[in-house]
């Protein structure tokens, strides 16, 4: 099993910020600005035009004035986030074309190290980041993504990060995001908990006490007490529903931000969108603090 080594910090030299204009668009972006920010960062701001997104319920002959309202209106919205992003190098793009290739395609062009974006964590017809699309996107990227849910708090900026939730399953996917949780807990001086779920088994069939202390043992020798972070690392186990137990935890202790090692998808790239309400989505969609996931 793999165990904690020192971790150099995580570079962030390029952000992208993804957006629909959405009020669950707009609650990720003073995280995308505090990480530019904090890493002076370049912050790239995309609004990926879909017109099929606003033209699929109107007649042929009304698509000329709507287009023109929509322009109108992207151009009205650009203006306000190029005001939004004073103070941090940044850029505005607004490609055309799927939302999901338009940003890997950024994602390597500018050598983006970090991908955040907001989401309404559902399925629907009018907005850009649903539920489906935003963990197409995280399952898919080959960097980090940070999506804010729509049960995270709004606010105008982000406070330094205090506490920070690793949970952990041991796969490797699971550990691939072990570096960047260690990395901000030292980074911010946070407190970091590692939390693992074990499912909850029938009563008289497993000897809870004996697999809790094999769990916390082999937490210990993962993210060892000495291993050089500001705090000691809490250890924490669960029994239940994985999703269930992960937004619980991280409620209970405050944390500020939960950070998850997700899986590439299975099978087709086609079926990322109907994955139904996977353990990763049903987290991003109603933790009350951001997620952090890497791709294992």
């Amino acid at each position: 099993m793999k165990t904690l080594e020192l971790v150099a910090p995580v570079a962030v030299k390029n952000v992208l910020y993804a957006t629909d204009f959405s009020a669950y668009s707009n609650a990720a972006l003073p995280y995308a600005l505090a990480i530019a920010h904090q890493h002076k960062a370049k912050l790239y701001a995309v609004h990926v035009l879909t017109p099929d997104s606003y033209l699929l319920f109107a007649s042929p002959e009304s698509w000329p004035a709507i287009l023109e309202s929509e322009e109108e209106k992207q151009h009205l919205n650009a203006e306000r986030l190029e005001a939004q992003l004073r103070g941090v190098p940044h850029q505005v793009l607004s490609p055309a074309g799927d939302i999901s290739d338009v940003l890997f395609r950024l994602v390597r062009e500018h050598e983006i190290d970090m991908l955040v974006l907001g989401t309404h964590g559902r399925e629907g017809v009018q907005k850009l980041l649903m539920g489906s699309v935003a963990e197409k996107i995280f399952r898919q990227a080959s960097v980090p993504v940070l999506t804010v849910g729509p049960h995270v708090p709004a606010q105008n900026s982000v406070a330094e990060l205090n506490r920070i939730l690793f949970a952990t399953d041991f796969s490797d996917e699971s550990l691939a995001a072990l570096p960047h949780a260690i990395s901000l807990a030292h980074e911010h001086q946070a407190h970091l908990s590692v939390l693992h779920v074990l499912t909850q088994p029938k009563a008289g069939t497993v000897d809870l006490d004996s697999n809790t202390s094999f769990i916390l043992r082999r937490m210990r020798e993962l993210v060892p007490s000495e291993s050089g972070l500001w705090f000691a690392p809490h250890y924490v186990v669960e029994f239940g529903n994985v999703a269930e137990q992960i937004i619980k935890s991280a409620s209970e202790h405050d944390s500020d931000l939960i950070v998850l090692g997700v899986r590439s998808p299975q099978g087709s790239v086609g079926n990322v969108t109907h994955f139904a309400h996977t353990t990763a989505q049903q987290i991003v969609a109603h933790a009350d603090c951001p997620v952090v996931t890497v791709r294992g």
